[in-house]
């Protein structure tokens, strides 16, 4: 690969976090850098933060990589088509040339699960892995990445397939766990109903699980019965940042 190194910044609902990262290894060459995502979630405000945290980056003495920006959102031509967890005015906006005038550089703009899904491809569970791997993570609701070898399918929302009458990530999300007091057998039996019915649909070679409860992985993936490998993901909180920097590199 020409490009040695990248800028990846991920934009989240609670925070707006961006480094550079190693493109050979996926590990970040500077400290992780985090700003508070400004309450509301409204473009101009996200902007503006997005490019103080940008010049933090450059003030550490790196300029003139390539840029990734991944975003809570379905993200189509450059267009955000919904908004989860940032305000409903970003529904329709053209993102895309949006942060590229407030950045004032070329990015490659992505969809935050997609970038996370490619991130554990490249550098994380999915390494050489050939063929469909699907990657979920497991939170507020479900948001999910299919790459078929190698190359990312976007926007697939395959947490709000309907299971059992229900918008799957409504019953199977880590919050319908919280908020219903499941027990780790419980919830994975609702683990098992999503799954099997993803499993079915795609026949993927391999699931990764991500978002923050598959850090307790070994709670409740040993209790699925899948024909298909399932294991957690490696980068939980870099995913987005090295998703949107490898991304960016190649484009």
């Amino acid at each position: 690969m020409a490009t040695e190194r990248a800028i990846g910044i991920d934009i989240g609902g609670t925070g707006i976090k961006g480094a550079v990262v190693d493109l050979g290894t996926g590990e970040l060459v500077t400290e992780r850098i985090k700003v508070k995502t400004p309450a509301g979630g409204r473009p101009a405000d996200i902007l503006q933060a997005t490019g103080e945290l940008l010049s933090q980056v450059a003030d550490l003495g790196h300029t003139a990589l390539p840029l990734g920006v991944c975003f809570p959102a379905i993200v189509k031509h450059g267009r955000t088509l919904s908004a989860a967890n940032v305000s409903d005015e970003w529904i329709g906006l053209e993102a895309e040339r949006m942060f590229e005038q407030e950045l004032r550089s070329e990015i490659h703009f992505i969809n935050d699960a997609d970038a996370a899904g490619y991130a554990e491809a490249r550098f994380g569970a999915a390494k050489d892995e050939d063929g469909l791997v699907i990657l979920t993570t497991l939170g507020t609701g479900i948001g999910s990445a299919l790459i078929f070898d190698g190359v990312v399918v976007p926007n697939s929302e395959l947490g709000h397939l309907e299971v059992d009458g229900h918008d799957a990530e409504s019953r199977a999300a880590y919050s319908a766990m919280e908020r219903d007091q499941l027990s780790w057998q419980q919830w994975a039996e609702r683990l098992q109903r999503y799954y099997s019915h993803v499993e079915f649909l795609f026949s993927p070679d391999l699931f990764v699980v991500g978002g923050g409860v598959s850090k307790h992985h070994e709670e409740f993936l040993p209790l699925l019965d899948l024909k298909t490998p399932i294991v957690p993901a490696v980068h939980r909180n870099n995913a987005g940042i090295l998703g949107a920097a490898a991304l960016a590199a190649r484009f």
